[in-house]
Formats: structure tokens, C-alpha cells, sequence
């Protein structure tokens, strides 16, 4: 059989490609990655993540923005991230409007005709109230959204009328059906008012099929605020509503709350750190919010976050030796009620020059279950890197996402403001369950769980902040 000849040429490409393949330099140390495996090890031994969660939520317990309970929360984190050893623990306040539902988180909600019964309902965050007797209506029906902007508009075409939004959501393991639900919680107040309704129900945004109404903040385009009140009706009482609807019947109801805003107040966002020891001015940005609702004690939004990232940082903090980067622990204040702390906290740094010193940013906040997915957002030229980081993560079950993601609500201030991203994602498929509601309490979460997304978390700040990868655009500062 003849022998193949290879011209010259390519035998020498092909010789000179095969000698780089073989001294390209690995992305990660040996010593990196050991290191890394070591943190996951402990950190899937440890209960640190579990312990804070349950004294953070036994503890303070609800901690809605603005109030007494979230300042308590502040005082809590502080002494507990000193006790732990982190360095410059502080805080930053900032202003905030208060709203809260009144006295009690328990309002006033029933059908009076044609079946009298009650309704487990609860006001959306920004809601208005009701006068003091209350406020009794007929309801507008109508099944979706989408049905209410179709309808027909004028200042009186509902008057006197209590709209009702039916709107289901889907459960998914990234909880993608939440934003398409969640149009309804922002913005049916503005609807039903600009036609004359003296009050909007809507079908909670949620999956749970328990008489748990869930809660939210709503959306006030360009700072108007509702003048009727709102509220969710949990899913089996949207139900009853909605099967009272198709006998043709017309239902009033008698609605009850003190919701209202009440005075400018503070709150603040709460920051430790592990100095780097070679480039300290880069930051390495990880958080989580230390608000939550007011009807649960906020355990899975968000206290599982704030153990999260709290017990990675701490695996780390107690290496034998610094990590490269800084490690910027960001414990949020006031997420839920519009993401205020972020914000405050990205002008902050835009202010004081250091924006661009965050080289990557990302947040624990959507529960307690498994870290399945990296996802991430970083320039072209670091993606080696990020499929790198995932081929050290995926014995834990992880696998690579896109590199189209966010890094959490509280990142995306400095993700707008240029910084990369990376997002640990977790399994939600019954976040939904819970989120927002009275039931989101601490016995929800499987503290095995939790260790993986510490060993994850711990591996993950670990990686990013030991090298000297650039994620920004080469040309980017």
C-alpha cells in the first residue's frame, strides 16, 4: 500500500499546534484546585449555612424593609459577621419610603353574595387601604392579564367595580413563569384605577395550591402611586371565585386593610470582606438580601441566601492563606420592595470611583434546593475560564449554562453598570411554593441541599477570586 506523503507545511503546523496544546498553561492551579476541593469537602460536612439561616429566622423572624424588625436583622448580621472573623464589617444606610399593611398582617377579605364566605387574601406591597368600614363591590372578572388591557378604557368604565385577574403560573425548575405571571402583581392596580375601580384582586403569583396568599412589590410607573387597595387572593379561593364566575353569578365582595405607606425611614446594606492579598482593590462582589416579607420569616427569600454565601465566605476566610482578590460580602437591605439597597449600593460606588473595580458579582437568592447550572455573562475571552470553573464544579451535579445570564436581582445595578456576572443556579421548581407567602418558614429547608450549594458557592468564590482572569472586555477598564 503506497505511504501518504504530508506536504511540509502542514507537518509543521501540525507539529507547532501539538507543542502549544501541550504548554498552554492550565486555567487553575494544582494547588488552586485542591484548595477548591478541600472548601467543597468541608463545606458538605459543615452546617454553618443551616445554623445561620435558623437563628437569623428565630431570631429577627420577618424583617419587611423599613422596619423595626429590619434593623433588628442589621444588628444581627453585624455581630454575627464580626463573630465570624470578617474584616471591615459595616453598614450603609440609605432612605427609604415606608409601607407596611397596617397593625396586623391579617386583612379583611370575603365574597358576601351569592355564597358567603371568606377569602384568605393579603395587600401587595404599595397597596392603598380601605377606608375604615371597608370597601363592599361587585367584581369584574376577567381571566387574564391580558384580557384586562384589552378591555375598554375611560376614566369611569369600572366604576364602583372591584377587578379580579385570574392569571395562572407554571411551575419550572428556573422559575422562568414567574415574570410572565408576576405582570399582573405590578401593574393591574394601574389599570383597574385608570377605569374606576375602587379595588384589584388578583390570583396569587405563585404554584402553591394551599390558602397561602402570596405577596410583592408592585410597580409604580414614573413614582405614581395606587390610590385603591390590592390584594392577592391565595389559589384556592381564586378558584372559588372563578368557579362562582362561570354560573353566571355576580359576586360582591367586602374588602378591609390598612395598608398604606407611612413615613421616610432608612435602611442599609451591611458589608464584610476578606482582603485580598495581592490585588485588594479587585473586588469580588457575593450576596445575598437580608430583607424579606412580612407574612413567613422569610426563611427560603431570603435567608438561605444570606447562610449561602455567609458559610462560603467563612470557609474561605479561614484558608491558611488569602485569596488573590477581595471578597466583598453584601448583605442587601430592602430588596423586596424594589431592589433600593442595590441600587444605593452600586451608586454608591459609582460615586466613590471603585464601579469598575468589581470584577465579578453574583447573588444566592432563590431558595435552599440543589445548584444544578453555571450560568454566566462575561466577555468571549474569559469563557475558557468560566468551562473550566464548571468542569470543577460538575461532581457536585453541576453543568454549564449560557452566557446570557444575570447575577441576581441585587447584581443587576452593576451589571447595568458593566460588570460581569457569573449565577450558581438552583433548582426551583417548588420555590414558587412558598415564596412570598406565610409558608415560607424554616423547616422548608433540606440542609443537605444547602451544603451543596455552600460546597458550590465555596469552590466557585474560591476560583474567581485566586486568579487573574480579566471577565470585562479587554478594552473595558
Amino acid at each position: 500500500m503506497p505511504r501518504l506523503r504530508l506536504p511540509a507545511a502542514l507537518l509543521l503546523l501540525t507539529c507547532t499546534l501539538t507543542t502549544a496544546a501541550q504548554v498552554a498553561p492550565p486555567v487553575f492551579t494544582d494547588e488552586a484546585r485542591a484548595t477548591a476541593r478541600q472548601l467543597a469537602d468541608r463545606a458538605l460536612a459543615s452546617d454553618l449555612a443551616y445554623r445561620i439561616t435558623r437563628d437569623l429566622t428565630t431570631e429577627v423572624g420577618p424583617r419587611l424593609a423599613g422596619t423595626a424588625q429590619e434593623a433588628r436583622a442589621r444588628d444581627w448580621a453585624v455581630a454575627t459577621l464580626e463573630e465570624l472573623g470578617f474584616a471591615n464589617v459595616r453598614v450603609e444606610s440609605f432612605p427609604l419610603s415606608l409601607w407596611t399593611r397596617g397593625e396586623s398582617v391579617h386583612e379583611e377579605a370575603a365574597i358576601v353574595a351569592p355564597y358567603p364566605q371568606p377569602l384568605f387574601a393579603t395587600s401587595l406591597g404599595g397597596a392603598g387601604g380601605t377606608p375604615p368600614e371597608g370597601v363592599e363591590a361587585e367584581i369584574a372578572f376577567f381571566d387574564s392579564f391580558d384580557d384586562l388591557l384589552a378591555s375598554a378604557t375611560g376614566e369611569d368604565v369600572l366604576a364602583g367595580k372591584v377587578v379580579f385577574v385570574n392569571d395562572r403560573m407554571t411551575a419550572t425548575r428556573t422559575g422562568e413563569g414567574y415574570g410572565w405571571a408576576n405582570r399582573k402583581r405590578r401593574t393591574a392596580w394601574l389599570e383597574a384605577e385608570n377605569r374606576g375601580a375602587s379595588a384589584v384582586l388578583i390570583r396569587s403569583v405563585g404554584t402553591s395550591s394551599h390558602r397561602f396568599p402570596h405577596t410583592g412589590m408592585m410597580g409604580f410607573p414614573e413614582g405614581r402611586r395606587a390610590g385603591i387597595p390590592a390584594l392577592a387572593v391565595s389559589a384556592p379561593d381564586a378558584d372559588q371565585i372563578e368557579r362562582i364566575h362561570a354560573r353566571g353569578e355576580t359576586i360582591r365582595v367586602r374588602l378591609k386593610t390598612a395598608a398604606d405607606w407611612r413615613e421616610e425611614t432608612t435602611s442599609g446594606n451591611v458589608i464584610a470582606e476578606i482582603p485580598g492579598a495581592g490585588a485588594p482593590e479587585e473586588i469580588v462582589i457575593i450576596g445575598a438580601h437580608l430583607d424579606s416579607w412580612d407574612l413567613g420569616t422569610g426563611a427560603l427569600d431570603d435567608g438561605a441566601g444570606v447562610g449561602i454565601v455567609t458559610a462560603a465566605a467563612k470557609l474561605i476566610r479561614d484558608l491558611p492563606r488569602r485569596p488573590r482578590r477581595t471578597v466583598r460580602l453584601v448583605l442587601f437591605g430592602a430588596e423586596e420592595v424594589g431592589l433600593v439597597g442595590a441600587r444605593a449600593y452600586a451608586e454608591a460606588r459609582v460615586a466613590d470611583g471603585t464601579v469598575d473595580d468589581h470584577v465579578l458579582g453574583s447573588e444566592s437568592d432563590f431558595g435552599a434546593r440543589r445548584v444544578w447550572r453555571l450560568s454566566s455573562n462575561v466577555a468571549p475571552h474569559a469563557l475558557p475560564f468560566v468551562e473550566a470553573l464548571q468542569r470543577e464544579l460538575a461532581f457536585l451535579g453541576i453543568i454549564r449554562g449560557g452566557n446570557d445570564s444575570g447575577g441576581g436581582p441585587d447584581m443587576s445595578p452593576l451589571q447595568a453598570a458593566g460588570m460581569p456576572v457569573m449565577r450558581l443556579d438552583q433548582n426551583g421548581e417548588d420555590y414558587f411554593e412558598f415564596h412570598h407567602t406565610p409558608d415560607d418558614t424554616f423547616d422548608k429547608i433540606d440542609p443537605d441541599e444547602m451544603a451543596q450549594n455552600v460546597a458550590a458557592w465555596a469552590m466557585f468564590v474560591w476560583l474567581v477570586a485566586d486568579s487573574d482572569q480579566a471577565f470585562r472586555p479587554l478594552d473595558a477598564p
